[in-house]
């Protein structure tokens, strides 16, 4: 591999977070890149810094997301489903976990990171529910006793805060997020530009190639107008 890691910032309560967690280590692979898994809490960017109110809750917009992201699933060719569980799951716990798995195996809190988006919204689980962290956890390897662990250690705790300010601090405030050399790049929706970027290393046309290698050809990029990335 060459290249610095694609810092990918995700929430797994977001529909459009999971749709980018589909993609991402393919996309990175293309380009000779490996994926920096990094968690970012939207209660704490979205709600909280920018006091804005969660998408779905949101007049228009909220309306719009609803067949938003059953239209990008659709074009990217991968499941998803409403699961009906509103504003209620909180992702703290199962990113607790996540921070203490990438604590001693990177490539581990990545697998479980995608199950764990996957169960949430291709599965209807709720991921704030500790027996469904067992199940996920257990899908991919990890023990009970590290999940149990992992939600009563005060270090994970304090290290899963460290990384929603880190993310904080690089100007993340909606996910999906990417970074990679210098650039900030927020939405699946411009999975386009992202691997544009890693193809040309400037913003410079042509980029129908990179939108069809995305997943998104160049017929489905976002118009001006139009609301894209809805995260925030």
């Amino acid at each position: 591999m060459t290249g610095s890691p694609i810092d990918f910032f995700f929430d797994p309560i977001s529909p459009y977070g999971y749709l980018a967690s589909t993609q991402i280590e393919a996309l990175a692979a293309r380009h000779g890149r490996t994926v920096d898994w990094r968690p970012v809490l939207l209660s704490v960017t979205v709600l909280q810094i920018m006091g804005l109110k969660p998408v779905p809750l949101t007049p228009l917009k909220g309306e719009y997301s609803r067949d938003d992201k059953h239209r990008l699933a659709s074009l990217l060719g991968v499941p998803l489903v409403e699961h009906g569980l509103g504003g209620a799951v909180s992702p703290i716990k199962s990113l607790r976990l996540f921070m203490a798995l990438k604590a001693r195996d990177p490539a581990l809190a990545a697998r479980y990171a995608r199950r764990l988006c996957a169960a949430h919204w291709a599965e209807s689980q709720d991921i704030g529910d500790v027996g469904v962290l067992l199940r996920v956890a257990e899908s991919v390897g990890v023990a009970a006793a590290e999940v149990h662990d992992a939600l009563h250690d005060e270090a994970v705790n304090g290290a899963l805060r460290t990384a929603v300010d880190d993310a904080v601090a690089l100007g993340v405030f909606g996910v999906p997020t990417f970074r990679v050399d210098d650039q900030l790049i927020w939405g699946v929706d411009r999975l386009w530009m992202l691997e544009h970027w890693l193809e040309a290393g400037a913003w410079t046309p042509p980029l129908a190639g990179a939108a069809r290698r995305s997943g998104l050809t160049a017929n489905a990029l976002p118009c001006p107008g139009l609301p894209d990335s809805m995260d925030g």
